[in-house]
């Protein structure tokens, strides 16, 4: 049977559509699509990282063991104004990265990041 761990971030939407936030398995951190709050971009933005962060401190992983990162955002003219807190996020370890233009589970959301990272 495979190594793996489960870790939640106890929102309520994990129970009800049946996902956990993020899972340990084969040497990696798989963190799920995150959304953030706030009422523009940017907050989000820097929300949804935070909710990130969260789950990689509790893999035993942080920001700097992150391989992967997609960025989906359902209007490509937002991506540029969180490029300073990518940045400051990524800093010296910048993932290999992928940019989507799509529709997100609800019009309120301007930006979802998943991540997959090395477990420490």
């Amino acid at each position: 049977m495979a190594n793996i761990t489960r870790i939640s971030s106890g929102g309520e939407f994990e129970a009800k559509v049946g996902y956990c936030r993020a899972v340990v398995a084969g040497g990696f951190v798989h963190v799920a699509g995150t959304v953030g709050q706030g009422d523009d971009v940017v907050t989000q933005c820097r929300d949804a990282l935070r909710i990130i962060g969260d789950a990689l401190a509790q893999a035993g992983s942080g920001f700097e063991n992150v391989v992967r990162v997609t960025y989906m955002l359902p209007d490509k003219a937002e991506f540029e104004p969180c490029w300073p807190v990518l940045a400051e996020t990524f800093g010296a370890n910048p993932p290999a990265a992928t940019m989507i233009e799509c529709n997100l589970i609800d019009p309120k959301y301007r930006i979802e990041i998943e991540v997959t990272a090395v477990a420490a």
